[in-house]
């Protein structure tokens, strides 16, 4: 399986991870055939990359069913819940409470996180995708943190509802294209008081989900918002959804912007350690995560082309890569791999 840009990608591909909808249905399944059309319909749904099958490459994992099958049911939870508190009707808590349960159980399960756990989004279903995605990734750092499961199960409720607030925001300042104006960035940062404010009502939610979903935007130098909080009086809960939070939005495309390289990104969290993210977590963060999700392909400063196939432990970015094709005639040959730990004067230089 690989990782490619959608204007790389070829009719008669086949497509290794499936695409989902805004309310958790699947758009297109893992296996299909894609078409020309199909790939020209990806687009004009904001789509800028996709995960191929490919043989050379079919010792990367392709689609997790299991956890397909949870992350489904969680962005349909999540959907309900959004469209159900937007219309004050009734919600269940308990049917979020619970797919957050399963999810959580399946975290524990796994020995380590494989960085293709992340779904592809379109412009629709970005909300409830990156809101089940925080919800994954915080897991993670949450057990590698050493959390308990009642911890954990918390910290996923916490993480999928963070942006719940924004039901009471106008759309026009949620889906506007041009930089917002001191008034409507002044609005938008009340949705952590809003979250706070939309489900207090429920007795069943626990104190610690709402006060991180209220503490999300703290920073630990107190530059953040609502309260302006510092280091210990943020909760352990808001401070790994914060770092999540902005590392899965930073990693994709938006409307108004493209999203980071994933070397920038990744840089992005460990600059903001011991200003806006606390210490101990970001170092959580690296030993969890890597740079370049499996499958991605990578330019070398040596001008070689390959694909990246497996991660080196404590070593983010310098994973191993596997060539496939003679880089400047893009003819296929022989692959072979290069380790970066081993090359140690080669670095990455960009993401084809």
């Amino acid at each position: 399986m690989r990782l490619e840009f959608i204007n790389r990608v070829r009719p008669g591909e086949i497509l290794a991870k499936s695409i989902l909808t805004s309310d958790g249905k699947v758009l297109l399944n893992n296996g299909v055939k894609l078409t020309e059309v199909y790939i020209s319909k990806l687009k004009e749904l904001n789509i800028y990359y996709l995960y191929i099958e490919d043989d050379r490459l079919d010792d990367i994992e392709g689609e997790d069913s299991i956890l397909n099958e949870l992350k489904i049911e969680a962005v349909k939870n999540i959907s309900n819940i959004y469209k159900r508190l937007s219309l004050h009707g009734p919600v269940d808590i308990k049917e979020t409470y619970k797919s957050m349960e399963n999810l959580i159980d399946y975290i524990m399960s796994i020995d380590s996180i494989s960085t293709n756990l992340m779904a592809i989004k379109t412009h629709d279903n970005y909300t409830y995708l990156h809101s089940v995605d925080t919800g994954i990734l915080s897991g993670f750092l949450g057990k590698n943190l050493g959390m308990s499961k009642e911890d954990l199960v918390k910290l996923g409720m916490a993480a999928v509802l963070h942006d719940v607030g924004k039901i009471k925001i106008k759309s026009s300042i949620l889906n506007k294209r041009t930089p917002l104006t001191s008034s409507e960035a002044g609005e938008l940062k009340k949705h952590p008081e809003y979250g706070e404010e939309v489900l207090r009502s429920y007795s069943t939610i626990p104190s610690e989900v709402i006060t991180g979903i209220k503490q999300h935007h703290e920073r630990v130098d107190g530059n953040g918002y609502p309260r302006g909080l510092k280091k210990n009086a943020i909760s352990k809960i808001a401070k790994i959804i914060s770092i999540c939070d902005v590392y899965d939005a930073v990693s994709r495309d938006r409307s108004y912007r493209k999203k980071f390289n994933p070397s920038d990104a990744y840089e992005l969290i460990l600059a903001g350690s011991g200003s806006i993210f606390d210490e101990k977590i970001v170092s959580a963060f690296k030993r969890t995560f890597s740079v370049y999700p499996l499958g991605t392909c990578l330019r070398l400063s040596n001008e070689v082309e390959g694909y990246v196939v497996r991660q080196n432990k404590n070593f983010p970015d310098r994973p191993v890569v596997r060539v496939l094709y003679n880089s400047k005639t893009k003819e296929p040959i022989s692959f072979y791999e290069i380790d970066l730990l081993e090359h140690t004067d080669l670095v990455v230089m960009d993401i084809v």
